[in-house]
């Protein structure tokens, strides 16, 4: 599977569950191992309030590629609806990062090590 072979819902879709489980991972290697702990800072990173945070914040100190920034946008602009906890603007950067992180896992595991070395 390519990334460019895919819509920018689908990289969204995978880019979840990539980001989910690796942040997990990430808690659960610190020694994190209380479920209500685990759940309480997993939320802080994959709500969509929390990956709007990461990204803006990316966006700000240009840690980009273009290429990167491409899959962003891709992901950003492929929203046909809004959740009821969120606005669009937020939804819209969250999916723009899941749609990274998919990109990312897809075509570079080493950069994308290195953003969840940069995030967490």
């Amino acid at each position: 599977m390519r990334a460019k072979d895919l819509s920018g819902a689908d990289l969204s879709y995978l880019g979840d569950a990539v980001f989910t489980l690796l942040v997990k991972e990430r808690l659960l290697e610190k020694g994190l191992r209380k479920i209500k702990d685990l759940q309480k800072d997993s939320i802080s990173f994959v709500s969509a309030k929390g990956q709007a945070g990461i990204i803006e914040d990316l966006l700000k100190r240009d840690y980009f590629s273009q290429e990167e920034l491409e899959y962003y946008r891709k992901g950003r602009n492929s929203i046909t609806h809004i959740p009821r906890n969120s606005d669009l603007q937020t939804y819209a950067s969250a999916s723009g990062f899941e749609s990274l992180v998919a990109y990312l896992y897809l075509e570079d595991k080493k950069r994308l090590k290195a953003l969840m070395d940069e995030i967490l």
